[in-house]
C-alpha cells in the first residue's frame, strides 16, 4: 500500500470536470484506490466512483490523502498525484 497527502489547488476541487477526470484516470488501474478529504475529515471514498468522489466534497484548497493498494499501486498513485499537481490539465483555474 502506498499513499500521498497533497493539496487540491483547482478552484472547484474534485467536482464536475476535475472529478470526472480523476475517476476516469483511477479506473485505468487494477489497484484499489481511495481518496480521503483530510480537511473535512471524511471517510475514504472509492476513487473509481464518481458518486463517492462527489460525496467526499473536496473543494479548492483542501488537503487529500490518496491511497492505492494492488499490483500497480505505485504507478496509480504517481499518476493521480501528477494529475492533481498539474491542475487536471486545466490552466488558469487555481483556487486561492
Amino acid at each position: 500500500m502506498v499513499e500521498a497527502i497533497l493539496a487540491v489547488t483547482h478552484a472547484v476541487g474534485l467536482h464536475a470536470r476535475p472529478a470526472a477526470t480523476f475517476v476516469k484516470t483511477a479506473k485505468e488501474f487494477e489497484s484499489a484506490i481511495t481518496v480521503t478529504n483530510l480537511t473535512r475529515g471524511s471517510d475514504p471514498a472509492d476513487a473509481k466512483s464518481l458518486v463517492q468522489v462527489f460525496k467526499a466534497a473536496v473543494a479548492g484548497g483542501h488537503d487529500v490523502k490518496i491511497t492505492a493498494h494492488g499490483s500497480d499501486e505505485v504507478q496509480a498513485l504517481a499518476t493521480l498525484v501528477g494529475l492533481i499537481e498539474a491542475n487536471f490539465g486545466e490552466e488558469g483555474v487555481h483556487g486561492q
